[in-house]
């Protein structure tokens, strides 16, 4: 199969795949000691989702108990030093073929003891052919963007991928399960930037998609884009926003996006209480010459907002259940209505539900987060529909540290629960 990893990386893929088969056999040997809980877990976090899945029963077996095994998955592995830094290309294949190509630059002077934010860079003129090899899609290069305190991940995306396709929905969540199979990365501190079409990429994920994010950061761009049938099509729900906080540039002047044409967007903000900035630009155009007078505020705002993984409250919006139905620990599973929405508080063990279009819904259980010596409620519209012990469970916690690959948002239960009419 043709590979867009240049030798370096592709040396060091093929690399790390023969020490942990080498690994593997020298643990397996006749008369080789069983491998410990730390093994366990620095295979199941290095590897992909899809081959993790098979150290499940073995971490199961490993672990005294549900709590030994929860604080070994939150430790998380031992991260190696020898893994490609600077600049480097590689490509995500999806399950129907498509190469997702994306730059990732990682600092010189990495080390794997630290805890590396990150940051996703989307580009503009999504409308291109489908990028080809060596980079050359980022027409600015990419010196500007390389920094020693991040990981910086710039993706591809062409007229067949926009970056509010459904396969853009599934490849960047994708792409960053990838480099946290090989790097220390802080999952608190992963944002979103994008500019024009870039930044109506990152409205799309802030309304429907927030769970990995902890910021959104849309320059030049629009989300009413998304609400256009030919090339969209959303419907837009501002409860989605509310977990998550926006920094939005526009200009005066935009040719495309001019700051007046965004200002009733920014009004409904401003009414529903989202978190956000809104800068003009005075004169300004269809550009981000204005970046470096608004690095500084750009900075402390991601600094000064770091995903909380487990709040307390929140709210979801969804008309759909095969995706887009999720924020952080809740689900939606049912609708008998379009849209449907959830609000969900939560204290201490009390869980309180309010309901509306929404028939059957998910909630995942964190144990520093309830106490699972003392019984659980949960009250729906009012109603109590759940008042008891709930037992923790090692194949949940498994399943979703799978799924999620976040060693911040890790579940031991999972309620499954029916609104009663």
């Amino acid at each position: 199969m043709e590979t867009l990893l240049p030798a370096r990386a592709l040396t060091f893929c093929l690399t790390s795949i023969l020490l942990l088969l080498c690994n593997a056999s020298l643990m397996f040997e006749a008369g080789a000691a069983e491998p410990s809980i730390a093994d366990l877990v620095e295979s199941f976090w290095s590897s992909t989702a899809e081959n993790s899945a098979s150290l499940s029963g073995q971490l199961k077996e490993a672990s005294s108990d549900i709590s030994v095994l929860y604080q070994a998955l939150q430790e998380g592995p031992r991260y190696r030093s020898d893994v490609p830094t600077g600049q480097q290309e590689s490509a995500r294949v999806a399950a129907d073929g498509t190469r997702f190509p994306y730059v990732f630059l990682v600092p010189e002077s990495y080390d794997p003891a630290k805890m590396y934010p990150v940051e996703f860079m989307l580009h503009g003129g999504v409308s291109r052919p489908e990028w080809e090899p060596g980079g050359g899609w980022w027409r600015r290069g990419f010196d500007s963007l390389k920094r020693e305190d991040r990981i910086v991940v710039v993706p591809a995306s062409w007229s067949n991928a926009f970056w509010w396709h459904e396969n853009q929905a599934e490849n960047l969540p994708a792409i960053l399960h990838i480099l946290k199979a090989s790097y220390n990365i802080d999952e608190n501190r992963v944002s979103l930037t994008g500019i024009s079409d870039g930044g109506t990429g990152a409205y799309f994920f802030a309304f429907k998609q927030p769970t990995p994010w902890a910021t959104f950061l849309p320059y030049i761009g629009h989300p009413g884009v998304l609400r256009n049938p030919q090339i969209g099509g959303y419907r837009l729900y501002f409860e989605n926003l509310m977990s998550r906080p926006l920094y939005i540039v526009n200009g005066e002047n935009d040719r495309l996006y001019p700051a007046s044409s965004v200002e009733p967007f920014i009004d409904i903000l401003e009414e529903a209480g989202v978190d956000h900035i809104w800068r003009v630009i005075p004169e300004g155009e269809h550009n981000t010459s204005w970046l470096p007078d608004e690095m500084d505020s750009i900075e402390n705002f991601k600094q000064d907002n770091p995903r909380n993984a487990l709040p307390g409250n929140l709210m979801w919006v969804a008309d759909r259940v095969d995706k887009f139905n999720r924020n952080s620990w809740v689900r939606i599973d049912e609708l008998s209505q379009t849209p449907g929405l959830i609000e969900v508080t939560r204290e201490d063990n009390e869980i309180k539900v309010v309901a509306r279009g929404v028939s059957k819904f998910t909630l995942l259980l964190n144990p520093e987060e309830v106490d699972f010596s003392k019984s659980i409620s949960v009250n729906v519209n009012g109603v109590n529909i759940l008042r008891e012990h709930v037992a923790q469970n090692a194949d949940t916690l498994l399943f979703w540290a799978n799924k999620d690959r976040d060693r911040s948002m890790l579940f031991t239960a999972e309620l499954n629960l029916e609104v009663s009419e």
